[in-house]
């Protein structure tokens, strides 16, 4: 688990609510109809902008905010140099054992190809389409996130208009002013906090999550090319630390 979007969600909810408890109680900003305008409002106007099946993947869109584990760039380099030591000494068919261990499908696929004979441009044009899809794909979840951080307030307004109309229609009974009002301003609410608290930051830490994720993928497709190409270790080092700052370097080889 990301502990920063947990820890940071939770904060900014639990801050919300502290202060929303010293000015007076919770059940004041809990208001059902209001929660049917932003919530409803927003799902349909995101299944009209988008087909059922592309709204339901921001599920799992949302659970790879919290859940997807990305491997540090030294990880990466340790493997590559573990690989080209077993390759150089014991041949490239050595490395099919290794692949057992691999639980990676991106670099467990280039290490077959590389084992299969395939030429080193080939398995760089392969594995770059790869890439190029898994980026699409980032590209769209962060989108839907996006427009939905849209949508939420422009319901708000919604309902706000809802509220205000429902308050002028019954201006002569001052009972219906507060039930209406309460409409009114909570809609707009609710649609600040869904958009602000919620989506954008989702579809940040997404985006972020596609950079570093395609990072890591180049590293091992300069790896695998490398190790295909027969380099030593010392020489697939080096080309690695190219993705690495200059301060984070740290070389097995004195």
């Amino acid at each position: 688990m990301d502990i920063a979007t947990f820890v940071g969600i939770v904060s900014a909810f639990a801050l919300v609510l502290i202060s929303i408890m010293l000015g007076s109680g919770l059940s004041l900003f809990f208001n059902v109809p209001s929660m049917m305008i932003v919530l409803g409002g927003t799902l349909g106007a995101t299944m009209i902008h988008y087909p059922l099946k592309d709204v339901l993947s921001v599920f799992r869109v949302v659970r790879n905010v919290f859940f997807t584990k990305v491997w540090s760039t030294q990880e990466v380099i340790d493997k590559f140099i573990e690989f080209s030591n077993t390759s150089r000494k014991e041949g490239m068919l050595a490395l099919e054992g290794d692949l057992v261990q691999v639980d990676d499908q991106f670099l467990s696929k280039g290490l077959q190809l590389a084992i299969d004979g395939m030429q080193p441009e080939a398995i760089r044009e392969i594995l770059e389409i790869e890439i190029d899809y898994l980026q699409e794909r980032h590209r769209f979840g962060a989108e839907i996130l996006d427009t939905m951080a849209t949508f939420f307030p422009a319901m708000g307004m919604i309902g706000t208009l809802v509220g205000l109309v429902q308050m002028l229609q019954t201006m002569e009974d001052p009972s219906t002013i507060g039930p209406a009002m309460a409409v009114a301003l909570l809609t707009t609410f609710y649609g600040a906090v869904a958009a602000n608290l919620v989506c954008l930051p989702m579809a940040g830490k997404l985006r972020k999550r596609s950079r570093e994720e395609s990072l890591i993928k180049e590293m091992v497709i300069n790896g695998v090319v490398a190790i295909a190409n027969g380099e030593n270790p010392r020489i697939i080092e080096q080309k690695l630390h190219s993705f690495v700052p200059p301060q984070a370097r740290a070389s097995r080889f004195k």
